[in-house]
């Protein structure tokens, strides 16, 4: 269990998932270098949004937000959200990313992230079945009414049974020997 993991099962006790989540994230040194910052969280954790503000921290050689800046912004959400959304049955990792760079973001960018309940049931689902699956998690980065979309991510998200997980890398450590 990671020290951010175990703060989370303390934390969360005393000042819900929610609360945690969003102030853990802002306070904590590997988010705070993206420049952006957690705006909301609903109770449930299914929606999250993102403000990324330009600064003199973030804009790169030609006065537009840094690419790397945006991808940082992005990159843990969809993954942390979905581990608290999920119990402690399924293993939760980052698979794979992709960033699309649409047009340069000269003024502050914003992002939402939501995982339905039908999305996450269905990711149940398919888990009990194949026992290991794969999603993509799509996030645009836009000015403030969304009418301009300055990047796309895509991350490819791994979810398995965490007892066939387990089993799994058992299997393959004891073949590696």
């Amino acid at each position: 269990m990671s020290i951010y993991q175990s703060i989370a099962k303390i934390g969360s006790k005393y000042i819900g998932k929610s609360t945690l989540f969003k102030y853990g994230f802002n306070w904590s040194p590997m988010y705070r270098r993206s420049t952006a910052k957690i705006s909301e969280v609903s109770t449930d954790l299914m929606t999250i949004k993102i403000e990324l503000p330009i600064s003199y921290k973030n804009k790169n050689y030609v006065n537009s937000i840094f690419g790397g800046s945006m991808f940082s912004a992005v990159d843990p959400i969809p993954m942390v959200q979905l581990m608290n959304i999920l119990d402690e049955n399924y293993v939760v990792w980052d698979k794979a990313a992709e960033i699309f760079f649409k047009i340069p973001a000269r003024e502050n960018i914003y992002a939402s992230f939501t995982y339905t309940l039908d999305e996450v049931e269905a990711i149940k689902k398919k888990v009990e079945t194949e026992q290991e699956i794969e999603i993509v998690k799509t996030t645009y980065l836009t000015n403030k009414d969304q009418t301009k979309v300055y990047c796309e991510v895509r991350k490819t998200i791994y979810i398995a049974n965490k007892s066939y997980y387990k089993e799994k890398r058992a299997k393959r450590k004891a073949a590696s020997v």
